[in-house]
């Protein structure tokens, strides 16, 4: 772990942040005074950033590599509610608020990089900076209806259904993502998963 400004690849990491899909609203000074608060985490596949049931929580920025949010129930069973790639957020923002714990782990399934900084931080900063509170806030939502929707298919779609809809909304990480987590996701068995792309139903 390295601040931006220590890492030797920080003129990449300052314009990968900028693209982010929630801090992209920031003028450069705005970013700048964010910065110092920042820390660039390198991640290896299955690496833990943020473990369920606890109440210290980070709001991280993903700038390279792909993360998911799982669930696990008491008996260990597992459940990948979203993945999030390149540009996109991870965050426990809601359970902050209610002050819960994570109801989530935020692991990486690639090898990753993500800029992350304490989540009681990251409110204060956003509290005084109105256009990024706003979009930061609106894609919280996105996420948790995103969340919602892909629950219900999977209890509505058949499988043949579910990769598609998969497709039709995430063409770019068809391809990227390890298949047997893609399964995972979509409530698929690796080798049913396999089968309908290899039949060209997909």
């Amino acid at each position: 772990m390295t601040s931006v400004a220590g890492h030797p690849e920080k003129n990449i990491i300052r314009v990968q942040l900028k693209q982010n899909t929630v801090l992209k609203v920031l003028r450069d000074s705005e970013l700048a005074a964010l910065e110092p608060y920042l820390t660039i985490v390198d991640c290896n596949k299955g690496d833990v950033l943020l473990h369920q049931g606890i109440h210290e929580m980070e709001q991280y920025f993903v700038l390279d590599g792909i993360l998911k949010r799982v669930v696990t129930s008491p008996t260990a069973k597992e459940m990948i509610l979203r993945f999030a790639a390149e540009r996109d957020i991870e965050t426990s923002y809601a359970a902050w608020r209610l002050k819960t714990p994570t109801p989530y782990s935020i692991v990486s399934v690639t090898k990753s990089r993500v800029a992350k900084l304490q989540l009681p931080q990251w409110v204060k900063y956003i509290e005084s900076h109105s256009q990024v509170k706003q979009a930061f806030e609106f894609e919280v939502m996105q996420l948790m209806s995103e969340i919602m929707a892909h629950t219900i298919t999977l209890h509505l779609l058949n499988a043949p259904g579910r990769v598609h809809r998969f497709v039709r909304k995430h063409t770019d990480l068809f391809e990227r993502l390890p298949k047997k987590e893609l399964a995972s996701y979509l409530n698929l068995s690796p080798e049913t998963l396999s089968r309908l792309k290899n039949q060209g139903k997909i």
